[in-house]
């Protein structure tokens, strides 16, 4: 790819693509980091889980805790409907009350799943606090609050809150996906698509922390990046042997490192948030002779 790799500019079809786009990439990085964990920490159940919490592992409280924040940001949001920002929503942490709640509360002999009961719990604590909003805003209406400028101009504070943190959270939401469609672009000038990733995702969790960090290497070490972006190649050999896998190994899985190589080192801070928890040590050997087979 003579003169460097340019920005690429879409036309509107591709534009009009991006719903598409979207669901592929999570597609694509549900498969890059589900279970990448699971190496480290042995199989439970949510109810077996509860139960060693409650026996007093308040380890495992925290570490179960921050794996079901998705699962409480999705009850959440659709009982809000509306996408609720974790660290500025009051909803969030009710709702996260609500699940260690739950922990403290649920019971094995109830016949219920501790997901389903924890759902209940969140569901009943959001009821609540919204009630209690209700009757708030009828106590103190908003008017009360209103101040003038120096204009002269009658200004709400708690209005204009509002309408700011509406505009901030719009505006995460179009800038994930401008550069879902600028990533995907990207890709396509190398002959890469979302749907090839996600294809070719290796399946066991030593397998896909090697490849990270090969990609994180290849990002890293500019005679690996540069032949990247400046010729759309990957040197193989180079790379293997800087690694320490087998040149089939690369040749296997080029399009994967290629493509973490350019979220490692791109301008895609959205994108990049769900690899930057991968576990940094992998099991060379065993992930190698997979890929091999």
């Amino acid at each position: 790819m003579p003169g460097g790799m340019k920005t690429p500019r879409l036309n509107s079809s591709e534009t009009n693509d991006v719903n598409e786009v979207t669901r592929l990439l999570l597609v694509l990085f549900k498969r890059f980091i589900s279970k990448l964990s699971s190496a480290n920490h042995p199989s439970h159940t949510p109810e077996q889980t509860v139960m060693r919490i409650k026996e007093g592992d308040e380890q495992a409280r925290s570490e179960f805790i921050a794996r079901y924040e998705p699962y409480l940001l999705k009850v959440t949001s659709g009982f809000c409907k509306r996408y609720v920002n974790p660290e500025q929503d009051d909803e969030y942490s009710v709702a996260l009350l609500a699940f260690n709640e739950a922990i403290d509360s649920y019971s094995p002999n109830a016949g219920r799943s501790f997901l389903g009961f924890a759902e209940t719990v969140i569901r009943r604590r959001l009821i609540d606090y919204v009630r209690k909003e209700q009757r708030h805003s009828q106590s103190v209406p908003y008017s009360s609050f209103d101040r003038e400028d120096e204009d002269q101009t009658i200004v709400n504070p708690i209005e204009t809150s509002q309408a700011l943190d509406q505009h901030d959270r719009e505006r995460e939401k179009d800038d994930r996906k401008h550069e879902i469609i600028e990533f995907s672009a990207r890709l396509k000038l190398l002959g890469i698509s979302f749907s090839d990733l996600a294809d070719q995702a290796p399946k066991h969790a030593d397998t896909r922390r090697m490849l990270f960090q090969i990609g994180r290497m290849a990002a890293e070490q500019a005679r690996f990046y540069d032949a990247i972006v400046e010729k759309g190649r990957l040197p193989v050999t180079e790379l293997a042997e800087e690694a320490g896998v087998s040149r089939k190994t690369i040749e296997r899985n080029r399009k994967y490192i290629i493509a973490l190589a350019l979220l490692y080192r791109g301008d895609y801070p959205y994108i990049r948030a769900y690899i930057t928890q991968t576990p940094e040590q992998a099991n060379y050997s065993s992930a190698a002779r997979e890929v091999e087979l």
